[in-house]
């Protein structure tokens, strides 16, 4: 049976799917943090498979060859700069007013008739180098106050905002989802974040402005008065504020996604050995461009309006300690996916779905929408469903769009059907004043049509491509 488990293409994945349900009963049943699940399920699928301890763990003397450092260090090494860099970048906006200056600016461009519109663009920039919870702390007063002085239902200018913020956390880097595919799968960031953004846009247009329009005027929730005065007491905490110019925080949001994709184009434009592409490629490696980013905002946005050096350490400091567990979760799926590949799932599944007929895209999708919906959060469905897939991907001979593609259809599976298991359901819930049930009909369905219509573009442009 041992045998027959670790050589056979049934006996693999059967592994390979029992190894996932062990993991899934640990988050789900048992609570047993991600990182500590994604772990042990690893090392059980290793030993069941008879994969030899020092290849696992290595020896005594040496384990800078085993699958538990390649696996966690491989993905790390590529993600942790990163992710620190966007984090911080994101809190310096967030603590000089940038957003609220973006918001104010665009609701005062668009008028109040269309100042769901309005929020729903402030959530789709602002979204860019801000995490999703940030970015509803941020802006939510600001909903309260838009939505008390037209008199309609909050949830008009909550699901635009909201929407925006989703796409771009599921969708773009900086943020660790994104961050970690492009680890896992070996993509380009340039070609991810392309890809990312022709299928988020138009998920917010369709899921952002155009339900999101339709639901508000049929769901009528109006504004808390709990919460009418936490925005009131919002806007007069902050009305003598000095602001930064908006052109400014464009510039810093906008600067190393430009630099990114500079360094992209310029290698597919420019000859290999060209001194311009050498110039692209250093100043578009994205912790080049986020670094100059994030220097850039702590002197324009930071010292040079007044903020000394002991509230940047301190605003610094709040802003990473959350990215510590972010971290783990990502390196132990990439010790999960390593395994997976070390026992030779990756091929036999391959096979499987060769003959099968089933593209792969598909496959990732699938896979994505089924462990957001069993264990709520996104970013632990995306490192899996990339550990899972990445192996099937190393002989298949994708070009780096069509990965970026897959790398975008796991994305969008990471935020379908948001639901009681999901601590952003109750965020969302709880800041907007949205009862349970009606979070549902708004917020769950919301997210899923930003799935499903991410992932439709992205099988679309698989196929132009193809």
């Amino acid at each position: 049976m041992l045998t027959w488990l670790q050589t056979s293409t049934p006996g693999l994945l059967l592994l390979s799917a029992v190894g996932i349900a062990v993991l899934l009963t640990m988050i789900i049943k048992f609570k047993v943090e991600p990182f500590i699940a994604l772990l042990i399920a690893g090392v059980l699928v290793a030993l069941t498979a008879g994969l030899p301890i020092d290849k696992l763990v290595g020896s005594a003397q040496s384990a800078k060859e085993s699958l538990i450092e390649t696996g966690f260090g491989g993905v790390l090494g590529h993600v942790a700069a990163i992710i620190g860099l966007g984090t911080l970048l994101g809190a310096i906006l967030e603590a000089s007013g940038g957003a609220e200056v973006l918001t104010r600016r665009l609701l005062a461009l668009f008028g109040e008739n269309r100042a769901p519109l309005a929020m729903g663009l402030a959530g789709l920039i602002f979204g860019i180098p801000v995490f999703f919870d940030i970015g509803i702390f941020v802006l939510a007063p600001l909903v309260y106050v838009a939505a008390k002085r037209s008199g309609r239902s909050i949830v008009l200018y909550a699901m635009p905002l909201l929407a925006g913020l989703s796409v771009m956390h599921a969708f773009l880097p900086p943020h660790p989802g994104p961050v970690a595919l492009a680890g896992l799968l070996k993509v380009d960031l340039g070609w991810l974040i392309i890809m990312g953004l022709a299928c988020a846009i138009p998920a917010w247009l369709i899921g952002g402005v155009f339900f999101s329009s339709w639901i508000g005027k049929r769901i009528n929730i109006p504004v808390a008065e709990e919460l009418v005065a936490a925005g009131e007491a919002f806007a007069e905490k902050n009305k003598d504020r000095t602001v930064p110019l908006l052109g400014l925080v464009a510039f810093i949001i906008g600067l190393p996604l430009a630099l990114i994709l500079g360094a992209t184009f310029g290698s597919v434009l420019l000859p290999k050995g060209n001194e311009v592409l050498k110039v692209l490629t250093f100043f578009g490696n994205p912790a080049i461009a986020l670094t100059i980013a994030l220097l850039l905002a702590l002197w324009l946005l930071g010292t040079r309006r007044g903020m000394t050096g002991k509230e940047i350490g301190e605003m610094t400091g709040a802003a990473l300690r959350p990215v510590g567990m972010i971290l783990l979760v990502i390196g132990a799926g990439g010790f999960f996916g390593a395994v997976l590949s070390a026992t030779g799932v990756g091929k036999a599944l391959a096979g499987t779905l060769s003959d099968a007929g089933l593209p792969f895209i598909v496959l990732a999708y699938v896979i994505s929408c089924g462990l957001r919906i069993a264990q709520g959060s996104a970013t632990v469905a995306i490192v899996t469903t990339a550990g899972i897939v990445a192996p099937l991907l190393a002989d298949a001979g994708y070009s780096q769009p069509q990965l970026a593609l897959i790398g975008a259809s796991i994305a969008a599976g990471s935020i379908i059907a948001s639901h009681v298991n999901d601590g952003g359901f109750w965020i969302v819930s709880k800041y907007f004043g949205i009862p349970t049930k009606e979070t549902l009909q708004t917020w769950t369905v919301l997210e899923t049509i930003l799935s499903v219509v991410g992932f439709g573009v992205a099988a679309i442009l698989s196929v132009v491509i193809g």
